[in-house]
This record gives C-alpha cells, sequence and structure tokens, in this order.
C-alpha cells in the first residue's frame, strides 16, 4: 500500500490541503503524467494512478491500481492520451526484469516487453512512441510495439538511468560514475567528474541535463559535456533530481531531506522520515516526494492550497519522533543509552570511555584512574555510522566527520576520520591541530574506535609511537602486543559455508505412491506400456534400503541399473504423476553412488535431471511436481561431482523457478531459498560474478517480501550477507537498495533475522 499526501507552509516547507493516512509500502518512483495525474510505483508490486479531487483541487485521490509485476516497481513514464489509449499510457519498469505498457483507461497491461535478465533501472519514451529502457544487466533496449528493435551494451556496469530529450539526445547514467551521450547505439561523448554511481538524470532546458549521484552531489552539465555547477549539500546517496521552468530544481535524498536549488545555492531543505526515492515538480511549481514511509508528499509554496494547521503540526511531531527515535550515538540508540547517573559508578581501568545521555545529546566520559574521576571528551552531534557517515570536510569526503565538543565555551571541533586511517595517526595529527594536549591521545583514540564501530581494532605491532617510541596500546590488552594481525570483524551469521539439502524422507509414501499411480497405468489401456513390471516393482524397496542406512553411504553400492528404472520413469510417466518419483531422486542424489550415476547418465548424453526439471516447471505448474524438483535440485549441492552442471544451469534454473513463484505452496517458498543459498555458496567458491548477481536478485526479492516465513526470508539474507562479503557483488547490493532491506531486517520479531540484518547492514558502512 502507498499513499498520496500533501501538505503546506512558508516557501515548499509544507504539504497543500488534504493529508492521508501513512501508507506500508516503500514509495519508489514519481511519474506527472501532463494533467491528468500522478502515477507512483513501490514496493508493493504496484503503480498506482492519482487524480485530483473534484470537490478539493489542491488534494488527489487514488483512481486506479494496476497489478501485474511480480516485484516492486521502480521507473516510470507517461504516455500521452491518443486513439489507442484514450486516457494516456502508463509504463512501468520492475525488479522481475519486465517492462509493461498499461492501459490506464482499461487499467491492464497493453505490451508484455522481456528480455531484460537483470532489474529494470530507467525508462523513457521516443517522440515517435518508442519505449527505451536501462536496466542492471548494462544494457539499453529500444522496444517498439512490445518487441526489441535495438540492444547494446551500454556501461561495463550496471546501467542506473537513462535521459530521452525531446530534440533527440539520448544519455545514461551508470554504476561506473559516468554519463554516456548516445547516437543510436555509437556513444558519441562520455561525461566524468561524478565520484560515484550515477544514479538519475534529468533535463534542464534551455543550459543541459542534471545529475544525482550516490557521491552525495548533484552536477548541472552543457549538452557538450562541460560541468557548469556543482550543488552540494546532501550528506548521503542522492536518488533523484528534477527541474522546473522557473529554474528551480529539487533533489531527494537517503539523508531524508528534498532539498531546493537556485543558481547552485541550497535555498530549502524539508526533512522527512525516510529516505526520499523521487521528487518530481509538478506544472504549478509544487514539489511531489516519493518517501520510504509509504507516502508521497505534495508540497507547495502557495498558500492557497496548504493544508491546516493540525496537519502541520501532526508532520511536525511525526519529524520529531522519527529524529529522536533513530539518532545514535556510538552506533547505540540514544534512547538506551544510560543518564548520567552512570557517572557515579568508578571505571574499570584508566582511559575507558563511556557515552552518557546528557537531554538530547551524547556525551563521552573518560575514566581519569588517577583522579578516580570522569573527564569529560566532548558532546557527540552526530550520530556515528549514519548522519555523521560519509561527510565532507575541508572539501575531502571521510567516512566520519565527528562534531566534539570541548567545553568551557570553546568552539564545536571537526574530527574527520575514515575505517582505513590509522586511529593512531589520526588522533595524533588532531590533537596537534587542535592545540590539544597530547596526553589525551587514548582517550581520542578510544573515542574513535567506539563511535566508529571499531571496538575489535588491533594496531599493527610495528607501529612506534612518534612521541615515545612505544608500541601503539590496544585498549584492555597489555600494551605489547605479540600478535599484529587485525582479526575481520565477527558476523554472527554470515557468511554461509558448505551446502544445505532436504534430507529427511517418508519413503513408505514415496513408494505406496508409485504403487498406486503404476496401477493406474496398468489398468489404462492406452498407458499400459508405460507401467513397471512387478521385477521393476520389487527394485524400488531394495534401493530405500540402500538409502535409507545413511551411516553406511561409504560402503553402500547403487547400481546402473537403479539409475536406468529412474530414468525410464521420469521420461515416461504423465507429467501428473512424477511428483514422488522426483522425490524418489531427490534421496537418491544424497548417495554418492546416486550422485555418480546421475552424472554417468548426464555424460552419455542423456541429460535426465534437466529434462525433469523442465517438465516440473512447465505451465501448467504442478505444484507437488515444482516442490519436490526444487528439493532434488538443491540437494545436488551436496555432492561436488554435480557442481559443474548446476553452474552451467544456475540462470534458466533460477529464471523458471522464479516464473513459477504464483504456484508456490509455503515449502516451496523455503526450497527456493535454499536453493539460492546453496547457489550462493557455489558462486562465491567459484567466483562467478553475473551468477551472483543474479542469485543477489533473486534473494532480495524474497528479502524484501512482507508475506514471507521467516524461515525463507532468514535464508535469502543469509544468502544476500554472504554474496556482499565473500562474493564480487557488494556495490551492486547497494545500488539495489539492501540497507533498506537490511533496516527492516533488523526490526524484525524473529532473532535470527534481526542478527543477519545487522550483519548486512554493517556491510554497507
Amino acid at each position: 500500500m502507498h499513499t498520496v499526501s500533501s501538505l503546506c507552509g512558508s516557501g515548499f516547507s509544507g504539504l497543500s490541503a488534504g493529508v492521508t493516512s501513512g501508507g506500508l509500502s516503500v514509495v519508489r518512483g514519481i511519474c506527472v503524467c501532463g494533467d491528468a495525474g500522478i502515477a507512483t510505483s513501490s514496493r508493493d508490486r504496484t503503480v498506482k494512478f492519482w487524480t485530483r479531487n473534484p470537490e478539493k483541487e489542491s488534494e488527489y485521490v487514488l483512481s486506479k491500481t494496476l497489478a501485474g509485476h511480480s516485484s516492486f516497481v521502480g521507473p516510470l513514464a507517461w504516455i500521452p492520451p491518443s486513439d489507442r489509449f484514450p486516457e494516456g499510457g502508463i509504463v512501468s519498469g520492475g525488479m522481475d526484469t519486465f517492462v509493461f505498457l498499461w492501459d490506464l483507461q482499461k487499467g491492464e497491461v497493453a505490451e508484455t516487453m522481456k528480455g531484460h535478465s537483470s532489474q529494470v533501472t530507467g525508462l523513457a519514451v521516443d517522440t515517435n512512441g518508442d519505449i527505451i529502457s536501462s536496466s542492471m544487466d548494462c544494457t539499453v533496449r529500444r522496444w517498439r510495439n512490445g518487441n526489441a528493435i535495438e540492444v547494446w551494451e551500454a556501461h561495463k556496469v550496471a546501467v542506473q538511468t537513462v535521459l530521452k530529450l525531446p530534440t533527440g539526445e539520448l544519455f545514461t547514467g551508470s554504476s561506473d560514475s559516468t554519463i554516456k551521450l548516445w547516437k543510436g547505439r555509437t556513444c558519441l561523448q562520455t561525461f566524468s567528474g561524478h565520484a560515484d554511481t550515477v544514479r538519475f538524470l534529468a533535463s534542464m532546458p534551455g543550459l543541459g541535463i542534471l545529475s544525482a549521484s550516490h557521491d552525495s552531489t548533484v552536477k548541472l552539465w552543457a549538452l557538450s559535456g562541460q560541468p557548469l555547477l556543482d550543488m552540494i549539500g546532501h550528506s548521503s546517496l542522492v536518488y533523484s533530481v528534477d527541474a522546473h521552468s522557473s529554474g528551480l530544481i529539487a533533489s531527494g535524498s537517503e539523508d531524508r531531506s528534498l532539498k531546493i536549488w537556485k543558481d547552485g545555492v541550497c535555498v530549502q531543505s524539508i526533512e522527512h522520515p525516510g529516505c526520499i526515492w523521487d521528487a518530481k515538480f509538478l506544472g504549478n511549481g509544487d514539489i511531489v516526494t516519493a518517501c520510504s514511509d509509504g507516502t508521497t508528499r505534495i508540497w507547495t509554496a502557495d498558500s492557497n492550497r496548504f493544508c491546516s494547521d493540525e496537519e502541520i503540526a501532526a508532520y511536525t511531531d511525526l519529524i520529531s519522533q522519527y529524529t529522536l527515535s533513530r539518532k545514535t550515538v556510538g552506533g547505540l540508540k540514544l534512547m538506551d543509552l544510560p543518564g548520567v547517573e552512570a557517572l557515579q559508578v568508578p571505571g574499570n581501568s584508566d582511559g575507558q570511555t563511556l557515552i552518557v545521555r546528557e537531554g538530547d545529546n551524547g556525551v563521552a566520559y573518560s575514566w581519569n584512574s588517577a583522579e578516580l574521576k570522569w573527564d569529560k571528551i566532548g558532546e557527540v552531534v552526530d550520530g556515528p555510522g549514519e548522519a555523521a557517515q560519509g561527510q565532507v570536510h575541508d572539501g575531502v569526503r571521510y567516512d566520519f566527520v565527528f562534531n566534539v565538543d570541548i567545553g568551557d565555551g570553546e568552539p564545536i571541533r571537526k574530527l574527520p576520520y575514515n575505517r582505513s586511517d590509522d586511529p593512531y595517526t589520526v588522533a595524533d595529527k588532531w590533537l596537534l591541530k587542535e592545540n590539544l594536549p597530547l596526553t589525551y591521545r587514548q582517550q581520542v583514540v578510544e573515542f574513535i574506535l567506539q563511535n566508529s564501530g571499531q571496538n575489535n581494532f588491533v594496531p599493527d605491532p610495528s607501529f612506534r609511537d612518534p612521541y615515545t617510541g612505544a608500541n601503539a596500546y590496544v585498549p584492555g590488552q597489555p600494551s605489547s602486543s605479540s600478535n599484529g594481525n587485525t582479526p575481520e570483524p565477527i558476523f554472527k551469521h554470515i557468511p554461509k559455508s558448505g551446502m544445505l539439502s532436504f534430507e529427511t524422507a517418508q519413503f513408505d509414501g514415496i513408494l505406496k505412491k508409485v504403487a498406486e499411480f503404476n496401477s493406474k497405468l496398468s489398468s489404462d489401456s492406452e498407458q499400459k506400456q508405460l507401467s513397471l513390471s512387478e521385477t521393476e516393482m520389487s527394485r524400488l524397496p531394495a534401493i530405500v534400503n540402500v538409502l535409507k542406512e545413511t551411516s553406511f553411504y561409504h560402503t553402500s553400492k547403487l547400481a546402473d541399473a537403479d539409475m536406468t528404472l529412474l530414468v525410464k520413469i521420469l521420461k515416461s510417466w504423465p507429467p501428473q504423476m512424477m511428483f514422488p518419483v522426483i522425490d524418489f531422486l531427490r534421496m537418491f542424489v544424497l548417495h554418492p553412488d546416486g550422485a555418480s550415476l546421475l552424472l554417468k547418465t548426464i555424460e552419455t548424453g542423456n541429460d535426465i535431471l534437466l529434462e525433469t526439471f523442465r517438465k516440473a516447471v512447465a505451465s501448467p505448474v504442478q505444484p507437488a511436481n515444482l516442490l519436490t524438483v526444487l528439493k532434488a535440485v538443491t540437494n545436488l549441492f551436496g555432492n561436488s561431482c554435480l557442481h559443474q552442471w548446476l553452474r552451467t544451469h544456475c540462470a534458466e534454473i533460477i529464471d523458471s523457478v522464479s516464473n513459477c513463484k504464483s504456484s508456490f505452496s509455503k515449502n516451496a517458498h523455503l526450497a527456493y531459498a535454499t536453493l539460492l543459498l546453496n547457489y550462493a555458496v557455489l558462486s562465491i567458491e567459484s567466483k562467478e560474478e553475473q551468477s551472483q548477481a543474479q542469485i543477489l536478485s533473486a534473494a532480495l526479492e524474497i528479502a524484501e517480501d512482507d508475506t514471507q516465513d521467516f524461515d525463507s526470508k532468514y535464508r535469502a539474507l543469509v544468502a544476500i550477507g554472504s554474496l556482499m562479503l565473500k562474493g564480487l557483488v557488494k556495490s551492486l547490493a547497494l545500488d539495489l537498495d539492501v540497507k533498506s532491506v537490511a533496516s527492516s531486517a533488523k526490526s524484525s520479531m524473529d532473532q535470527k533475522i534481526a542478527e543477519v540484518g545487522g550483519d548486512i547492514e554493517s556491510l554497507t558502512r
């Protein structure tokens, strides 16, 4: 569910009249549909179309909900009314890789465009009606009448956005930090200047184009590629930018602010209760924002469209409560910190650091064992790891820029720090720069380590104090360390090693069902030839006896004839009778001989495994076949001899199963999540980046689905975290908004999900 509401105030500091209740799912995109209305896209897999309330012009009401995507919907584009679409059309792109063209009058999909192999990130409509799409798969596609007429690799990494100007120029922005200008499939020019992903492009009529970047800046470029303006003011990733004919520019960011710019200067910043995924100007100059709290808000400078004082007060209170609940100090919620009474308890060691809550701030103290008192270090103004992260100081970007209050009427001092820096060197330079006593050195180091979340830091033993010549001190340990190896951060649930399998089976039930189906075939004159003989039927219980004795797998044997029997059944029996035999195969491949016999059969050119899989996922899908084949393929990972087969068919397996999700039972969801987790481990071992990207995308779909059970979501999250930590797709995960997934997981009622959410969140810092 996502909603539209309106606020007001001086300038753009409020909404226009008509506030609605907040939504339940992140709003990802906005499309201003001329004078017809506004379209919004969301993680809830829908597109919603909003029109003006005829009884209250400043208010929008829901007109249509367009449901068809199987994963979250991102970019949108508008097609004006025509003979074909009397009320206009909307183009939508989703994480499910599809591009849909919707007939707004009918509320139905008029064209389905399938071809991208990863998330669709950008859309544009050409003057001739062609649809242009960009994708995480590095390509740009031009579609006409539902068919791709042009496809080209626009960048070597993910394409994040596409822009088509009315004058004909086509631009793409990418995770490679560049913008490219295209004529057909030929790149005419590359614009370089951003330090991180180019997330969004917009037209600045009469001047050039605007770009929003993960480097926290917005840039204005001439069409020749010359940079004209840098807009610096956001403290985190900038997701969107738009311009108005008045010359105003609006940008939305992960830092929860809508910023309004004039001639390169930020003239207003409007705080939101969540990150802003999109911001668009309406023709009248109002600004629409899409927020992660599930609400789309309209901001106005026209007092005639202001909402009531009560609604403004409610919004102000919402922001206040959100800010307080999110404020952190040293990685902890401010509200969870001890009060000043904690200073009554003596410290345990000299230099021990304690952060306490004083009013709405966190203040750091250091224990002075000589004088038996807590010495004040300073006030932590920013929330480390969140607001203080990724800031600019003296023109240089740092992971952290702490605001430290020395006290005694002294001005607040800036303490910049990168995780890759040696905290002792940083402390030394900072104390000298600020003309503070070098005796504070250890206190400053502990302050840095605690507030940057590096409590496990162990300095290099080769380090020598430039002032004393001594080794670096390790808090809580002897001053001379014999082990200089810096330990890796400790995670509770990642990375995953080893493979999971489904090892329990009701063999009696399997044999009974096979016998039942065989009897039906025997009694059917047209299918009698498909049935098994008594000798063949008697062989199945013998195989079961071998499979049951798992402790003797190292000595027991299965015969070629056993594999031949399974192949015969799988090849010939009708689809509705296959599931008990697939279940039999699931257990068969757990035996080393069973896996070897299966591989031997495949290598002879008889790939019964792939044939069976394709039958099980073919339409119309039999849910029992789907579940058993998911478990069977998952069990293949237990034997390394089948790993190459799994690698070869990874893309087809994940794509085919994903297309069957509407037929999933609860158990099938769990089996699919387990399959993805095994594939994550395998792809990490083989360093296959393309496979990792596909697995990551599929796992994110599960993690973002609020209807999933805890076990399925947990396994998907472990796959995501493992791929980020040990794989090659960490930057892609960040582009796919893994931070929001981790944040949502951390608030889960399930302890395991909350913990793995914390593991993933730590990887995003």
